[in-house]
């Protein structure tokens, strides 16, 4: 088989190609992905390097799961669509989850403001100025119980952008859901919770490394106990790719990790198959439409590997590489905000041919503010259209068996490993971010990307090609209002006011004690944390006892 395509090969070359670049040469430009992988002109068989696809591709729902983690596809059930949401104060938000809801979104996903994101209440002062502008601010149970009023918790799940601070939000987030009714056994949601991107890329973290990966591994004890259900870490390698790593950068880090929070769930005594079949990642939909399938494919395959043969995971579902992705909030532009709508459409699809479990699609605005209440909407129609107009959800994984799309799988995959075993050298993710490896990758990757677009190389349609010098903004814009910062800070004092303060003294002082103990078995944070949120005790009251416990993190400067 192989022979006969060489030889029809060298005939197509002779006959075709050869005298066709002879009349009209190629264009001139960078034939490689995003990520510098170079693009061949033409995949036939012998590009797949003699692999057999039974192995390496096979069927959907069977290992190593390249063609998808479920046997139908989209056929059984679409990808949820879970639109990033949240501004100004709880009201604020709780509308535009409704608005959504109403209009045909299957999940939340709950955007918070930057002081909730550092663990400061918003009367704080390093709280001045932040107030709802790039999510809603939730400084006590009272916020998150208007937050969530008239949310169906027991239909709809909650996906939560929240890390350094994910135990105290998560905890209110249960007591909320308890105070309504809803026991916390049948919660459905994820709590992003990745601390590790933060040191990496996000750069919002709060507390050392040792003791911030603790509080993330008493989550996953506690949900693992409490909530089997929900998803208590995401994995996440958008932030990574955000901040200018490669595709195939985003994709090792984000494994490397999900090995370090793997090892120190099985360091605290839970059994893989405990914990992992809840395990969950959160990738970057790029513009680079095929790399960015290849990226999904090749994660599938690898962590499959992982959990075999590394942690000897005997549930199927533990082995899965279960994702929602989001389109790339950093290709939008701020120039001709409209071609954004273009963009994003083709990013969701990458996503939705890699086999997303969830998919969020960025608002065309969003390079100027907070989405619009119809610039959201309209994201959320584009998936709605891919979804029943375009085809792509009736057969399974329809580019499974491209000779391009696999031999790129292959070779992400491949270069993907070589991060992976280069970590491993350097004794784990932990190791490798204290001496800063993956963080000069990325900002090199980053850079090469700057002098490529600088050189022309890399054209972005609106910026440094078919620019309009006369362009003047004309679309509408949120703006946070001064009543909803004056009605939250309202409600903060209240709560402050009228709350029992032996309650929270008696649980802060609780939290103190479990805190300063070293995390194991019988010394979990979130049963005190919980005790706090019931209390009315505030985001900044808890964080302040892991900031007296743990003392704050510092980044070394590389000089």
């Amino acid at each position: 088989m192989d022979e006969a395509w060489r030889t029809a090969r060298e005939r197509w070359e002779r006959e075709r190609l050869d005298p066709t670049l002879g009349r009209n040469p190629e264009r001139r430009s960078r034939f490689r992905t995003l990520g510098d992988i170079e693009v061949r002109r033409l995949y036939t068989p012998l590009d797949l390097g003699g692999r057999d696809p039974l192995e390496t591709v096979g069927f959907p729902g069977e290992p190593p799961f390249t063609r998808g983690i479920h046997v139908t596809g989209y056929r059984g059930r679409l990808w949820t669509m879970r639109m990033f949401a949240g501004f100004g104060s709880a009201e604020d938000t709780n509308a535009r989850f409704h608005q959504l809801l109403d209009a045909g979104q299957t999940g939340l996903s709950i955007a918070y403001d930057m002081p909730t994101l550092y663990g400061y209440d918003t009367d704080d002062p390093q709280a001045e100025g932040e107030f709802g502008t790039c999510g809603v601010a939730v400084s006590s149970l009272a916020d998150m119980e208007i937050l969530l009023d008239g949310i169906p918790l027991d239909r709809i799940s909650t996906s939560m952008t929240i890390n350094a601070p994910a135990a105290p939000i998560w905890a209110m987030y249960i007591a909320a859901a308890e105070k309504r009714g809803f026991p916390r056994a049948i919660l459905e949601g994820t709590t992003q919770n990745d601390i590790l991107k933060e040191y990496i890329a996000q750069k919002e973290f709060l507390f050392p490394v040792e003791p911030s990966m603790r509080l993330v591994t008493d989550t996953i004890e506690f949900g693992t106990r409490e909530l089997p259900q929900w998803n208590t870490i995401s994995i996440s390698g958008y932030h990574i790719r955000e901040a200018g790593a490669t595709a195939v950068q985003e994709l090792a880090f984000t494994i490397a990790d999900g090995a370090s929070y793997v090892e120190e769930a099985l360091r605290r005594g839970l059994r893989v198959d405990e914990f992992a079949p809840r395990l969950s990642f959160f990738f970057n939909a790029h513009s680079d439409f095929f790399e960015e399938i290849a990226k999904y494919r090749a994660g599938r395959r690898i962590w499959y590997r992982l959990m075999t043969e590394r942690w000897h995971a005997e549930n199927e579902r533990s082995t899965w590489m279960r994702f929602h992705a989001q389109t790339a909030g950093v290709s939008l532009t701020a120039q001709q905000p409209l071609n954004n709508l273009t963009r994003v459409a083709v990013q969701a699809l990458s996503a939705i041919l890699g086999g997303a479990q969830s998919l969020h699609t960025d608002a065309y605005d969003e390079a100027w503010a907070v989405p619009s209440a119809d610039a959201a909407l309209l994201a959320l129609r584009q998936q709605q259209v891919i979804a029943a107009e375009t085809g792509v959800a009736s057969t399974v994984d329809p580019l499974g068996g491209s000779w391009y799309v696999e031999s790129l799988t292959d070779e992400v995959e491949r270069q993907a490993w070589r991060y992976l075993e280069e970590i491993d050298s350097l004794g784990g993710m932990t190791a490798a971010i204290e001496a800063g490896f993956p963080q000069r990758e990325i900002a090199d990757a980053a850079y090469r990307y700057q002098q490529e677009f600088d050189a022309g190389e890399r054209r972005v349609i609106g910026v440094n090609e078919h620019a309009d010098p006369d362009e003047q903004l004309t679309i509408p814009l949120l703006e946070v209002s001064e009543e909803s910062r004056q009605r939250h800070l309202a409600r903060l004092a209240r709560v402050r006011r009228e709350r029992d303060p032996r309650a929270v003294e008696s649980a802060l002082a609780r939290l103190r004690e479990v805190a300063s103990r070293p995390g194991s078995t019988g010394t979990n944070v979130m049963p005190a944390l919980i005790e706090c949120a019931s209390a009315y005790a505030t985001l900044g009251e808890m964080c302040d006892v892991f900031r007296a416990c743990y003392g704050e993190y510092r980044e070394a400067i590389a000089v």
